[in-house]
């Protein structure tokens, strides 16, 4: 992993920072909010309030949690320049939008969100918070442009423990297939129009979010479950696997869904055309990776461009990764769960800070793999 240096660079995080300068009321948190993306990146062991506010030269951690619970500037207008930056410096066409979940171990039950729930960082149910995110990839590099803490329903069902936690009253139970589709629409009304929009089976087997992708004539490889029931064939409704299992052998061909840590990742991919009507230059397939070794089997269903190879949808299949790395990255590099705050506007405010230092490393990584010094970025 490529080392940014942070004196170096520090030219480019104030024009991150002056992009959304305008955002806060007073100049009071809009410096300590610097310092705040100063202190995330600046590779300190924990980066919590007191870490932080040492970095910063204050004596207690209370103007940082200022900064987070209480000071005046528009944390969802600040995620959406964070959005813009990234976009930007990372456009592509063929980009790939990603949504996933990840969890934030928590103890107690005042935080807001917090219940034991399946956490995909631990691989098991836990007293944890989730948040749902959107990545944007593409070929020059990742980073995360959205986020919405997951409320469960034993939540929204308590105002007074909502109201204690500062959720507000209008903030009603959403699933998280419905927090993807509103990040989704975001992204869209925004002018965001990625090649592709990839997810887990988690979201990839909702039917709903999928003909809603069809709506917006968006491009998608999602995950589904091997039993999933919803494959519509000109013999009407199948599984996933009991579609996969009727190909011949030479229907399988070897490929790499892109560069992991230990080189290509090759796998065997095979598709089958699905849908009785195909809408005019749009085709849809149910798409299949076996693992050369153990056999094993993942499934995916596919809307895209008629014309469309499989190799191409083995790749963004296989982007679907760049989502992981954004959480390791940014929970590694940026602090992104290492906050110590309770309440829903508080985690938004330091995970939008957090994705703002990630959005920074990465631009900044972007700039150094094409030999562009730091001074340079800076002008």
């Amino acid at each position: 992993m490529v080392d940014v240096d942070v004196t170096e660079w520090s030219a480019e995080l104030d024009r991150l920072h002056a992009r959304f300068a305008h955002r806060f009321a007073r100049s009071e948190p809009r410096r300590r909010a610097r310092q705040y993306l100063s202190g995330l990146v600046a590779g300190i062991d924990r980066k919590n309030g007191w870490t932080l506010a040492e970095q910063a030269g204050d004596v207690s951690p209370d103007g940082m949690q200022r900064l987070l619970r209480w000071a005046d500037w528009d944390v969802d207008a600040v995620r959406d320049d964070v959005r813009d930056y990234v976009v930007e410096h990372l456009h592509d066409p063929q980009a790939v939008l990603i949504i996933d979940d990840t969890g934030f171990l928590k103890k107690g039950v005042k935080s807001a969100g917090v219940a034991r729930q399946y956490s995909g960082t631990a691989g098991r149910i836990e007293n944890c918070q989730v948040g749902v995110f959107l990545a944007y990839r593409s070929r020059k590099g990742h980073a995360l442009i959205d986020r919405q803490l997951y409320l469960p329903q034993a939540w929204t069902d308590d105002r007074d423990r909502c109201r204690a936690a500062g959720i507000p009253d209008e903030v009603d139970f959403a699933t998280k297939v419905q927090i993807a589709r509103s990040m989704l629409a975001r992204a869209f009304a925004a002018g965001i129009r990625p090649g592709w929009v990839s997810m887990d089976e988690a979201y990839g087997q909702s039917k709903s979010l999928r003909v809603w992708l069809e709506s917006h004539d968006q491009p998608y490889v999602v995950a589904t479950r091997r039993n999933d029931d919803m494959i519509t064939t000109r013999m009407g409704t199948a599984r996933a696997d009991d579609l996969i299992a009727t190909l011949p052998g030479r229907a399988w061909s070897r490929i790499s869904a892109g560069l992991g840590a230990h080189g290509p990742r090759e796998y065997e991919w095979a598709r089958v055309p699905v849908r009785i009507c195909w809408q005019p230059g749009r085709g849809y397939w149910l798409l299949a990776r076996r693992n050369r070794t153990t056999g094993e089997l993942a499934y995916y269903v596919c809307f895209g461009p008629r014309k469309t190879r499989l190799m191409d949808l083995a790749r963004i299949a296989g982007s679907r990764w760049a989502v992981e790395e954004c959480f390791q990255q940014a929970k590694g590099q940026t602090g992104l769960d290492e906050y110590q705050v309770r309440d829903w506007r508080a985690w938004h405010a330091h995970i939008t800070l957090s994705m703002a230092a990630l959005a920074w490393l990465v631009v900044a990584k972007t700039a150094m793999s094409k030999g562009e010094p730091g001074a340079a970025a800076g002008r």
